[in-house]
């Protein structure tokens, strides 16, 4: 074992971690008052439902069980973590080695969680301000299990999506995704968009402006996601070296690069770079580089960056045109942004793409890879949201979205502003 690589990992996996809080606060500032503990409820529900799911049977779908059919392993060898914890003298260790990896396979599994976990909390943006918390959960454990996990296996445990897959044979280039521009941000966004038609709008969206409750919060949100994002895209290269210190620059680079363009299209367009732009931008950035974090050289990240800060800025307009009520942006960030750097990497990749050195044939296979991940969140997410839509129901009542689904789903406001009216007429008799 390299203690080295063992210390990173587990540094990697808690700044992953941190990234599902830093979403909470991202969405939650966004929202509406009367909504924000549901966003942060939300998040809190991917985090431990997500954590459960992945000890039970996550794990081995993704990583742990054999093979079937390139698409997912079983169940049942990764069980309960069997395969990778082991008791010795009253006390719980790793077992063996793992694989050609430096580290234990515990280690490995904790870094895999987070990625599960901020994967599902993703899609709680576009669902804001109207469903249930315990059908939320359901979702969580469904979609964890027959989503994440078979596509986490598909793209980075030999499976059809991989570099050494069916797909990238028949190609015959072998597709990228360093850090989860399909199994994360694609996959995430093709399945906000799936519920988010399924359950409908919001009441008087489209007709009334719902505005942001506290901008603060969102860009504190952005802030921890830049810093837990140094975990998600170095942390993905395994090891503590060379790859990870470059994937740290390129990721810093994309993000900063982001964040000004959307700014200057906003400004173009609006006459102001706001805080709300700011704080999507960086985001946008840190979702288009993290599938080409390592093989993309510091020009073209920050090119990158700025096509995705333009891209997303623009995307997220075409929910009022086609009236789809994706609350918070999940598609026009995740979604656009996902697809752009994992197509990117078909133009940009080092000894890959058609202005780096490569040929054809990278694009195409980034194209089919990004094509069957849609394919796939998709039908998956639409089977499992419509069973809940037709059993428990996603969405409050109408008067209880009116009132604020904080108050009807948790019993709580966030706020206590007829408390802090009362005090102040107090003090001003």
């Amino acid at each position: 074992m390299d203690s080295g690589n063992a210390a990173w990992l587990l540094v990697s996996a808690s700044l992953v971690f941190l990234m599902t809080p830093g979403v909470a606060f991202f969405y939650g500032g966004m929202v509406r008052a009367k909504a924000v503990l549901n966003m942060l409820m939300l998040s809190a529900a991917a985090l431990s439902v997500t954590a459960v799911v992945w000890v039970l049977w996550g794990w081995s779908i993704a990583y742990a069980g054999s093979d079937i059919g390139g698409i997912f392993g079983d169940p049942a060898s990764g069980f309960l973590l069997k395969d990778q914890i082991v008791e010795q003298n009253g006390v719980f260790t790793a077992a063996g080695g793992f694989g050609n990896h430096s580290y234990p396979g515990s280690i490995d599994v904790a870094f895999q969680v987070t990625f599960a976990m901020i994967t599902v909390a993703l899609i709680t943006g576009a669902l804001a301000e109207r469903i249930k918390y315990s059908t939320w959960m359901i979702f969580v454990a469904l979609w964890i299990t027959f989503c994440y996990a078979p596509m986490a296996h598909m793209v980075w445990n030999g499976g059809l999506l991989s570099p050494t897959g069916a797909l990238s044979q028949a190609i015959g280039a072998h597709a990228h995704d360093f850090a989860g521009g399909t199994v994360v941000h694609i996959n995430a966004a093709v399945a906000a968009l799936i519920i988010v038609l399924i359950i409908g709008r919001r009441k008087g969206f489209g007709v009334q402006p719902i505005r942001p409750h506290n901008v603060p919060f969102v860009m504190l949100g952005a802030f921890l996601l830049w810093f837990g994002w140094f975990g998600f895209n170095a942390g993905s290269a395994l090891k503590s070296d060379g790859v990870a210190g470059y994937a740290w620059v390129s990721t810093t680079i994309a993000a900063a690069s982001a964040m000004l363009a959307w700014g200057f299209t906003e400004k173009v367009r609006t006459g102001h770079y706001t805080a709300m732009g700011a704080a999507s931008g960086i985001v946008a950035g840190l979702v288009a580089i993290t599938p080409a974090a390592d093989v993309v050289s510091p020009l073209w990240a920050i090119v990158i960056g700025a096509i995705a800060g333009v891209l997303t800025c623009f995307a997220c307009g075409l929910k009022f045109r086609l009236g789809y009520d994706d609350s918070l942006d999940v598609v026009g960030v995740h979604g656009v942004g996902g697809l752009t750097g994992t197509l990117l990497i078909g133009l940009f990749g080092q000894g890959k793409g058609l202005l780096a050195g490569g040929d054809w044939k990278q694009l195409v296979v980034q194209l089919l890879v990004a094509l069957v991940a849609i394919v796939y969140s998709a039908v998956i997410t639409g089977i499992i949201a419509f069973a809940l839509e037709k059993t428990v129901g996603w969405r409050v009542t109408e008067a209880q979205e009116v009132s604020g689904v904080d108050l009807a789903d948790q019993g709580e406001r966030a706020y206590d502003f007829a408390g802090t009216a009362s005090s102040v007429l107090k003090e001003v008799r």
